[in-house]
């Protein structure tokens, strides 16, 4: 009998398409399972979730087994969620233009469906994993009756609970909204938190005890992210296949160069996690090295199948859906996505033991040093001439992202001349200088140094903020990237469309008026270096992070607004800009001085605590460098500042010469009838002023 019926008549698709969602749920869940069982057969091996050695308090078997087996179900809903809100805000098509734009879509409403049950589950599982976590580290059955208490008063203050608590919050947050909400824009903001979620998790585990502290953290972080947004996509696309319909070839060839990039990202972070692990080779042979090889041996499977799916199965998709043949369209995608979300279940399975089983490296050292304490590395030796060239340590999340800057714009450029169009040469230069500059600052001698002295901190944050930005605005990468990217002609954002969004929006708009930009430039100076920031920058990998963000961003918006080329809001007129710049130039002047003649240290105890020796370890040692520091961020601010003035003046006259080129090419088309009119106007004045007849 049928089960739904459209205008009097029997729906066919009905039973087909109940059909696929329940064949989309069991894929889902074998994933789950085969996860789950993964995890069994690896904690058994490993010992991960055998009772602790004598004299360690112990929560249970219960505990010890439920925690690897909770992360596996942690990890699924983790990916689906981000998976299906990222093709929701930015793959899936309507079945017209106008459709993909309007806010009840029907193929994104059921993936925003899908987003709002995974995203519940995540943060359930998550809040699950904290209880048991707690337990597991504080040696404490869950019967114990001072469990709660000890819980609810130690929750915060534990750092792998407080990771786990915020990205609990962070997956409520994503179902509660994705329950109501259906716009695009809201899925890709909750896209954005998704992603939150899942990188706050690499201050946990393994990563956040390592020796090799950043990398570890930057390796795991990069792990999470895109083996979430691989996995889930792939999920997404099976549990969504019955609502694609003929869209289903190209979403599947936008996940696919999605899962791309996510692949080479998964490598590259899985090796240089694994350096931080494994002393040798010959810790492949150690319990946590034969896990390490087994996810190997599913990365290389999953990539085998992916070229092959490239190159063979997304093509025969295409054909079927050209053919109509929605039958054979949908055995060609099982065969897609069934055995490769199973193995992916099976290398989530192995991550989750992987996270209970102790590396062979140990993961703290012993009598670490002030320095090695605080910033997760030995103190430089006193600075010298050749130090600008012989220091160098390499930060891996900067490194790869100016290479990746410098590789997409070197791109984009070749694109341009292939199809016969032109690039200034300076502006490619620039660009390039920019991320070079940008690369020898965070793994040279500055960002050495500036980790442990305030004066060469205060060099690394001017050449950051005021000198780095200039070079990047003058390269336009938003011109470029406009002009290279293809649009996407089915109402879906793409890179180029995302884009565009960002251009013209309210946000930008705000933010890209000259005088908040400048506000937010010297004003985020006060704040950082007068409250706890400061501290918590030079202390912790995630501020180091944000502050090298916060630096370089704040000073590309100001550089931007003086003297961007890029589209976006009405640009002020030159002589206005001045204006902003010499009142920013002002206020950095006096900015300077505060420091140099202030006589309290910044950045709480941090600096009495590291005791670099050649700094000196007394407070008016400290205070000298300070001062000293102060007055490096008027000299060096000084000079950027005259160079954006100079461009400033150049664009002015640049443009009164252009002004000057339009008026006299419009005299020559008119007989330059703009002056005959102006002339006349006097000349009937002066009849007027005469009394003379007009």
């Amino acid at each position: 009998m049928p089960t739904q019926q459209r205008d009097g008549l029997a729906d066919p698709r009905t039973g087909t398409r109940a059909a696929a969602s329940w064949g989309a749920s069991a894929v889902v869940a074998a994933t789950a399972v085969v996860g789950l069982l993964a995890t069994l057969v690896a904690a058994r091996y490993t010992g991960a979730a055998d009772s602790p050695p004598g004299g360690i308090t112990d929560a249970g078997p219960v505990v010890r087994w439920a925690l690897p087996l909770v992360r596996v179900v942690h990890d699924v809903a983790a990916s689906l969620t981000i998976g299906s809100l990222l093709l929701a805000a930015t793959v899936i098509p309507g079945r017209t233009r106008q459709e993909s734009a309007s806010l009840d879509e029907p193929r994104r409403a059921a993936a925003f469906r899908v987003a709002t049950a995974a995203a519940f589950v995540w943060a359930i599982a998550g809040a699950v994993g904290v209880v048991l976590a707690f337990a597991d580290a504080a040696g404490l059955p869950l019967s114990d009756p001072t469990f709660g208490t000890n819980l609810t008063g130690n929750v915060w203050s534990i750092e792998t609970l407080r990771v786990g608590l915020l990205s609990a919050v962070a997956a409520f947050a994503v179902a509660s909204v994705a329950s109501v909400a259906r716009a695009r824009s809201v899925a890709l903001a909750l896209t954005v938190v998704s992603a939150f979620g899942l990188l706050v998790l690499g201050l946990a585990g393994h990563a956040g005890g390592s020796a090799d502290h950043e990398t570890a953290v930057n390796a795991i972080a990069a792990h999470l992210l895109s083996a979430g947004v691989w996995v889930g996509g792939l999920l997404a696309l099976v549990v969504l296949r019955s609502h694609l319909d003929d869209a289903l070839g190209a979403v599947a060839r936008r996940y696919s160069a999605v899962a791309l990039w996510c692949f080479v990202t998964l490598g590259v972070s899985g090796v240089m996690s694994a350096t931080t692990r494994l002393g040798g080779w010959s810790d492949l042979a150690t319990a946590y090295g034969v896990l390490v090889l087994v996810k190997v041996i599913a990365f290389v499977a999953l990539g085998v199948a992916g070229v092959w799916h490239r190159r063979i199965t997304l093509d025969r998709i295409d054909e079927a859906t050209s053919a109509g043949g929605r039958g054979a369209r949908g055995r060609l995608f099982a065969r897609l996505a069934v055995v490769e979300t199973l193995v992916m279940g099976l290398a989530f399975g192995v991550a989750a033991a992987l996270s209970r089983t102790a590396p062979p490296v140990p993961e703290t050292v012993t009598s670490p040093s002030p320095a090695l304490a605080l910033t997760g590395f030995p103190a430089p030796p006193a600075p010298s001439g050749l130090s600008w060239l012989t220091q160098w340590r390499v930060e891996w999340l900067f490194l790869a992202t100016g290479l990746l800057a410098i590789g997409l714009y070197v791109a984009g450029v070749v694109r341009l001349h292939r199809r016969g169009d032109g690039w200034p040469v300076m502006r490619t230069v620039a660009w390039v200088a920019g991320w070079l500059l940008f690369l020898y600052a965070t793994n040279g001698v500055l960002g050495i140094y500036g980790r442990v002295a305030f004066s060469w901190h205060m060099m690394l944050h001017m050449t950051e903020a005021m000198v780095i930005p200039i070079l990047l605005v003058l390269g336009a990468p938003v011109t470029l990237a406009l002009r290279t990217l293809r649009p996407r002609r089915d109402g879906t954002l793409g890179p180029r469309e995302l884009l565009l969004g960002l251009v013209h929006s309210r946000f930008l708009a705000v933010v890209g008026n000259p005088a908040v930009a400048a506000t937010l430039f010297f004003s985020s100076l006060v704040v950082f270096y007068w409250t706890g920031l400061f501290q918590l920058a030079l202390q912790t990998h995630t501020g180091h992070l944000l502050m090298t963000a916060h630096f370089v961003l704040t000073g590309y918006l100001f550089a931007w607004v003086l003297i961007g080329v890029d589209p976006g809001p009405r640009k002020w007129s030159p002589a206005l800009r001045l204006v902003v710049l010499f009142a920013t130039i002002a206020f950095h002047a006096f900015f300077g001085v505060a420091m140099i003649s202030g006589t309290a240290l910044l950045g709480g105890d941090f600096f009495q605590t590291i005791r670099i020796s050649w700094i000196g370890t007394n407070d008016a040692a400290l205070l000298v460098d300070q001062q000293y520091g102060g007055g490096v961020a008027w000299a060096i601010g000084e000079l950027p500042a005259l160079v954006l003035a100079l461009i400033v003046a150049l664009q002015w006259s640049r443009s009164d010469r252009a002004e000057s080129k339009r008026v006299d090419r419009r005299a020559d088309r008119d007989g330059d009838a703009e002056l005959a009119a102006y002339n006349e106007r006097l000349a009937a004045l002066a009849r007027r002023d005469d009394g003379s007849p007009r």
